[in-house]
């Protein structure tokens, strides 16, 4: 977990509840819990019969954007998280919506998505109707019985209302910042895996490549409304 000390200790605690609820759907709920406090990271449902390689998800779920976002920390190789992702996304982008995905019916394996959410989530902050979207694909297949691959491109667009932060001029004084206007974000990923013989228990390698491309738009006022 992020706040992670040497030797042993305890940091989050996952409960976690999966069900098919039907023939037709399945949920899922995570819920975080760290001494006093608890919340929900994932609630949603998924259809389960739609046929043609095609899901759909609806409710509040980590995007598929990138390769790591949909990962919880506890599937994490590392104790702490990405870096880009703690600082494009404050951890992982979560959003709270709908998404439709598509498995193409061949021996590549070949998946593409799209998200609609109502953006409040960080780089969007805005919580009034269609705030922001996402598309991602994904590719992967294996060479050989050792080696496997995948690799993925990712789009996200959201919109910014008020989005606090700060800022420290030349005298060393903080000022604090509000931005309005359009994000946009490009992930780029590739993922090579090796164990021997298909089998991870005694040797394993992966090697992971990630991309961030963001590019925002708009107005960035201080707190006394001073164009900057």
């Amino acid at each position: 977990a992020e706040s992670a000390t040497r030797g042993f200790s305890v940091d989050d605690s996952e409960l976690v509840l999966s069900a098919n609820i039907d023939p037709y759907f399945r949920g899922y709920f995570n819920a975080v819990l760290n001494d006093d406090t608890a919340g929900v990271e994932e609630a949603w449902f998924q259809t389960l019969a739609l046929g043609e390689g095609l899901t759909l998800k609806g409710g509040r779920f980590r995007s598929g954007l990138g390769y790591q976002n949909e990962q919880h920390p506890h599937a994490w190789d590392f104790a702490t998280n990405n870096l880009m992702y703690d600082a494009a996304f404050g951890g992982a982008y979560t959003q709270n919506g709908a998404q439709l995905k598509w498995v193409a019916p061949t021996d590549l394996f070949m998946e593409f998505g799209a998200e609609f959410g109502n953006g409040d989530s960080f780089p969007s902050t805005t919580s009034t109707g269609l705030g922001d979207y996402t598309l991602f694909s994904h590719f992967g297949g294996d060479v050989g019985v050792s080696n496997s691959w995948t690799a993925g491109l990712s789009y996200l667009y959201g919109k910014a209302q008020d989005r606090e932060s700060g800022m420290t001029d030349l005298n060393d004084v903080r000022a604090d910042t509000y931005f309005n206007g359009n994000s946009k974000n490009w992930i780029a990923n590739f993922v090579w895996k090796w164990a021997p013989q298909g089998n991870p228990t005694e040797r394993y390698f992966k090697f992971v490549a990630e991309y961030f491309w963001r590019d925002e738009q708009g107005n960035l006022l201080c707190a006394d409304n001073t164009a900057e």
